[in-house]
C-alpha cells in the first residue's frame, strides 16, 4: 500500500544518532526495518498484571506496539501487537528448561512451522545478563545469531550481531522521581538502521519477563 507521506502512522520517526550498517536484517518483517536509526520509548506499568502493561512509542509519543498477556498462563506467554491491535509475535516460555528458553512465533501461532527465533541464557548462573538468540533456521545452535549483554536492572543492555562486537540496538535508562511515584518504568531503545525494530522490542519483552522471574526467585 502506498502512503502519501514517508512515515506512515505506525512508522517510528528517525533517531538523531547511531551509525549506519549495511544490509537490512528483517527477522520479523521488512516493514520493521528503517534505513535510519529509530528511537523507541518503552513504558511499563509496574503494577499492571493483565493486558497492556507494556507500551512502545516513537519519540513523538505515537504508539507503535503494545504487549498483551494471558491471565490464564500468567507470564508464560506474551503477544506483541501493533497500534491497530494486530498480533505480530507470540512469545512463549519453554517450560522445564535449565537455560530459561523462550520462543517467538508469527502472529498468535505456537506451531513449530511458525517459529521465528528462540532465546536462552548463555549459562545457568549469571551475574550480568547474557542471552543467546537463535533464528529458526539455525537448528544446530552452534553459534548464536544475536547476543544480548548488560544489566537489565540498570536498563543498559546492548544487542549484538552474533558473537561480534557489532551493536544493533541498545537501551537507555530513563527513570524519574515522577515515573517511580506513578508506578511506571520508562526506558528508551535506539535501534540501528536496517535492523528489525519489532524483533528488538520482542527481545526486550522477554528480557523483562526473565528479570521478573529472577526477582520472584530471590
Amino acid at each position: 500500500m502506498a502512503y502519501p507521506n514517508p512515515y506512515p502512522p505506525q512508522q517510528p520517526l528517525p533517531s538523531a544518532s547511531a551509525p549506519m550498517p549495511a544490509v537490512p536484517i528483517a527477522v520479523i518483517g521488512p516493514q520493521y526495518c528503517a534505513p535510519y536509526p529509530v528511537d523507541l520509548a518503552v513504558v511499563k506499568k509496574v503494577m499492571a498484571i493483565s493486558d497492556g502493561n507494556f507500551v512502545v512509542t516513537d519519540v513523538n509519543g505515537n504508539v507503535i506496539f503494545k504487549v498483551k498477556g494471558s491471565l490464564l498462563t500468567l507470564r508464560d506467554r506474551r503477544v506483541l501487537i501493533d497500534a491497530a491491535g494486530n498480533p505480530i509475535v507470540t512469545l512463549r516460555r519453554k517450560i522445564m528448561t535449565a537455560h530459561d528458553r523462550w520462543q517467538a512465533f508469527r502472529g498468535e501461532s505456537t506451531e513449530p512451522k511458525d517459529l521465528i527465533f528462540s532465546l536462552k541464557r548463555s549459562s545457568i548462573i549469571q551475574f550480568r545478563t547474557k542471552l543467546d538468540v537463535f533464528l529458526a533456521n539455525n537448528t544446530k545452535e552452534d553459534v548464536c545469531d544475536f547476543q544480548v549483554k548488560g544489566s537489565w536492572l540498570e536498563r543498559s543492555c546492548i544487542v549484538y550481531a552474533g558473537e561480534s562486537s557489532n551493536i544493533v540496538a541498545q537501551m537507555h535508562k530513563k527513570h524519574t522521581v515522577q515515573s517511580i511515584l506513578i508506578g511506571k518504568d520508562r526506558f528508551n531503545i535506539t535501534v540501528y538502521p536496517n535492523i528489525d525494530y519489532a524483533f528488538i522490542v520482542a527481545l526486550i519483552v522477554i528480557l523483562d519477563e526473565i528479570n521478573e522471574d529472577e526477582k520472584e526467585g530471590e
